[in-house]
């Protein structure tokens, strides 16, 4: 007993020492505007990336897409190194260059070894700076999108998605998707391509940021020397503030009975990313956990809602997610089922959510909150993963939040704050529904709404 409880203090010594330990992100900002934020390691690579606040959000009807489209063209050769020459200089240094564009940022990031970190800030300010858009390469990229876009209509769970966002934030910006239509992806010109880049790659809505075995002070100087001549403001001056996102109670239904399995994804209004109350819907998702057909334990799972699933054979897979915007949200679960199971998965999913609302226990609480402190210390695993990380808490919350302070706020939260949280999202909201494929069995929307309370007498 002693020898366990001497074991026990040794190992919770240590992982309090892991979260003072880690080194401290230093932030630099510019004359121009520009944030530079580093965190210093012993490795002998390092990850230096652009972080930029752009992306589908802060696109129109007609120009839906363009941001996806200039991060194909970005790799596609600059000004200084036409062509093939951008990707072979990347080569030449045995480095890894990649780049996302998502609904809120876009970024583009290269792993190198740690000594060529200079060199990496150049090619990175050449790529934002110089992007070419050569007629030539936007007609073959053209091609290469819309082939991309016909691949991911087979990727159900990605049209579930998408049919979400359609729905909870219909006529408004968040309704688009990253890619952008078929139609828009034909339409697009280089004059299109070259307004997004004028208007969005501007020193100001962009975070340098980098992990590995580099110096904050050399990062600051092959910033100042690449991106001083960067301009603040676009020519047709700062772009607007972004309007408010309003959400949706309401449904999407795509009814194909040719296919074997549905997918459903349901979702209440969460969040933006500053908001504290993400940090215990979290918690609720961790309780609520996830589940696969492949998983081990069959019935004794320790999740509620995969002891069920696996017992009864209600769904292929079930995950929760809590998705977060500047200033709103998606917080809920997304199943895929054989046709004759979607009422009775559906049917355990909300009764979670209201089980949550009312009773949730401190046991599955301090469960949750270990598995959150496990996933949270695992995402920072790697120089891209913490680069990642600098780079979008700057966008997101204006500094990057250390991992002492998310572990403070993991164990402020107990069974009552589940609780009361969870009400506040979930308890008699209207949701909304996306749903894709053999969903006959999906419920009238009404009766769906119904079960987002319970009549307690």
């Amino acid at each position: 007993s002693a020898l366990l409880t001497l074991t026990r203090k040794r190992g919770a010594a240590t992982y309090a020492q892991t979260l003072q330990n880690i080194p401290e992100t230093q932030v630099t900002t510019l004359e121009n505007g520009l944030r530079v934020a580093s965190e210093e390691s012993n490795q002998p690579t390092c990850t230096v990336g652009l972080w930029i606040e752009a992306g589908s959000r802060y696109e129109d009807a007609k120009t839906n897409g363009a941001g996806f489209f200039v991060e194909h063209m970005a790799f596609k050769g600059t000004k200084k190194r036409p062509g093939s020459a951008f990707e072979k200089e990347v080569e030449s240094l045995g480095a890894h260059l990649n780049g996302y564009t998502s609904r809120e940022q876009t970024a583009f990031y290269i792993k190198a070894l740690s000594k060529d970190m200079p060199k990496v800030v150049e090619l990175l300010s050449d790529l934002v700076q110089n992007c070419a858009l050569e007629d030539s390469q936007i007609e073959k990229e053209r091609g290469v999108i819309l082939q991309e876009l016909k691949e991911m209509d087979s990727s159900l769970a990605d049209v579930t998605f998408d049919y979400l966002h359609a729905t909870a934030y219909q006529g408004t910006a968040l309704a688009h998707t990253v890619e952008g239509t078929t139609e828009n992806i034909k339409r697009l010109t280089r004059a299109d391509l070259a307004s997004y880049v004028d208007t969005h790659f501007k020193a100001p809505r962009m975070v340098l940021a980098a992990a590995g075995g580099i110096s904050h002070r050399e990062l600051v100087d092959a910033a100042k020397q690449h991106f001083t001549g960067m301009p603040v403001t676009s020519k047709e001056g700062s772009v607007p503030a972004l309007a408010r996102c309003r959400f949706t109670g309401s449904e999407i239904r795509a009814r194909d009975d040719a296919l074997p399995l549905a997918h459903i994804a349901l979702a209440v209004e969460g969040p933006g990313w500053a908001d504290p109350d993400n940090v215990v819907l979290n918690v609720a998702n961790a309780i609520i956990g996830r589940y696969d057909r492949t998983f081990g334990g069959g019935k004794n799972q320790s999740n509620r809602v995969a002891a069920l699933a696996a017992e009864h054979n209600l769904c292929h897979s079930f995950e929760p997610f809590n998705t977060s915007y500047s200033d709103t949200g998606l917080f809920g679960f997304h199943f895929v089922s054989d046709p004759l199971s979607v009422d009775d998965m559906l049917f355990c999913a909300q009764g979670e959510w209201m089980r949550l609302c009312t009773s949730t226990t401190e046991s599955e609480v301090t469960r949750a909150k270990n598995y959150l402190r496990n996933a949270m210390a695992a995402q920072l695993d790697g120089t891209t993963r913490v680069c990642e990380n600098i780079g979008s808490h700057l966008l997101h919350y204006g500094r990057r939040i250390p991992l002492e302070e998310w572990d403070a706020r993991i164990s402020a939260v107990d069974a009552r704050m589940v609780r009361d949280v969870c009400s506040k999202y979930i308890y008699d909201k209207c949701p909304a529904i996306a749903a894709v494929g053999p969903i006959e069995q999906l419920l009238d929307y009404n009766r769906i709404r119904s079960a987002m309370y319970w009549i307690r007498l």
